[in-house]
């Protein structure tokens, strides 16, 4: 379980020639998993209703199996952590993502999508753990930013993806979308294929004879604060991320749900690196609390505001600040060195975006309007309670634990990000 890759061009101290060859194939590993994995389905998501009688409350349902297939995923990453070092996990992860995606269009059975996609969310999880686990692994003495890029694998997979649906609802139906979503992601494991994963842990060192353990300092009500927050972001940005497509759609018929698609996933390729760089020039309360009510003003504006105008703004300040909500976020939980911070973070997050979908299908029936308001308003309670977070937020810790918990900044806090 524990296989590794090893690059035949090692340079000292372990790392390829270039650390952008680390970066390029953690970028491929996570456009595939997350960019056309987990997200090709809400471009996809109109052609289906309109072709594949695919009902609201059906979509809503297999949004969800995909969201909690995610969450085993994650689960698994971290209570079996030889799972993160295992190059035979992640090329088995990777096939059977593609086969996941290409069976979609040989059925027409709800119940079959249903366990397709939860099968999808499940393997896509599983490849981001991996990917970003090696990914922080082998670049942790390099500059934040590169992480960050890495990252930006997840909005490149959202633009290619799109813009493949994009190309393709011109002349083709919605079976054609996911096979050629299913070859997208083929192609795109090529490159993943060869990604050295993280080599296993060094054993703990001894305590120095004499030596005495701190406590670390009660960081409880800060946490509490934090965890309220990504949790409601978890809430609020999947029904955006689920279903800002065929909102937009509803109101402008077209291609604009699409382009606007496109645009989010652009907009998210230097996300992480510059949120990167924003939480190490100010506070991070600060910073998420920015990051929340600019996402909670892009989700609000296509359901306020009709016209191109406004779908393209919504989608370009949505895909912008996804991801850095989460690289920030879970960097404040680390600084906090609350016990187990990133996973509790990450659970109540997957448990907010398997809640999202259910919460806004009785909504569905009357359009998407109403539930991207509902969104937006959710999105506004997270930003609440980071405003919250800023009362008091320790900036600096005892000098035990000064500075991140994990190395690399707010990037490399983001081993659970999405």
């Amino acid at each position: 379980m524990s296989e590794s890759i090893q690059s035949p061009s090692v340079a000292p101290g372990g790392l390829p020639g270039s650390p952008w060859g680390h970066v390029l194939r953690a970028a491929a590993a996570l456009a595939a998993a997350m960019g056309v994995g987990r997200f090709v389905y809400t471009p996809i998501l109109p052609l289906m209703h309109a072709q594949a009688r695919l009902t609201a409350g059906a979509g809503a349902h297999l949004a969800t199996a995909n969201y909690v297939g995610y969450l085993v995923g994650a689960l698994a990453g971290t209570f079996l952590p030889r799972l993160t070092r295992s190059a035979a996990v992640l090329r088995g992860s990777l096939l059977l993502l593609v086969v996941s995606l290409a069976a979609m269009p040989l059925t027409r059975a709800t119940t079959a999508w249903l366990v397709l996609r939860l099968v999808a969310g499940a393997v896509s999880a599983t490849v981001f753990v991996i990917a970003v686990s090696a990914l922080l692994g082998r670049l942790r003495e390099h500059p934040a930013h590169l992480p960050g890029w890495g990252f930006g694998g997840v909005g490149a997979g959202i633009a290619l993806s799109g813009l493949l649906v994009l190309v393709l609802r011109g002349f083709a139906d919605w079976r054609a979308a996911w096979w050629a979503s299913a070859v997208l992601a083929a192609l795109l494991s090529v490159p993943a294929w060869t990604m050295r994963t993280e080599s296993a842990p060094a054993p703990a060192s001894a305590p120095a004879p004499g030596g005495r353990g701190r406590t670390a300092p009660r960081t409880h009500r800060w946490f509490g604060a934090l965890f309220a927050s990504y949790t409601l972001e978890g809430v609020g940005y999947i029904i955006a991320g689920t279903f800002l497509v065929a909102a937009i759609d509803q109101g402008s018929p077209g291609r604009l749900g699409t382009g606007a698609w496109v645009l989010a996933g652009v907009a998210a390729v230097p996300s992480a690196a510059l949120w990167a760089g924003l939480g190490r020039r100010w506070s991070r309360p600060d910073v998420l609390l920015a990051a929340l009510v600019v996402q909670a003003a892009g989700i609000a504006l296509p359901a306020l505001v009709e016209g191109p105008a406004a779908a393209l703004v919504s989608a370009f300040l949505f895909g912008a600040t996804f991801i850095g909500v989460s690289t920030v976020a879970l960097a404040a939980g680390t600084h906090l060195r609350f016990p187990r911070a990133v996973a509790l973070l990450t659970a109540g997050y997957s448990v907010g975006q398997i809640l999202g979908p259910l919460a806004v299908e009785p909504l569905l029936r009357h359009g998407y309007r109403q539930a991207l308001v509902l969104a937006a308003l959710v999105v506004l309670a997270a930003a609440a309670a980071a405003f919250v977070l800023r009362v008091g937020f320790p900036h600096r810790m005892d000098p035990a634990g000064a500075g991140e918990a994990v190395p690399g900044g707010v990037a490399s806090a983001g081993a659970r990000v999405l």
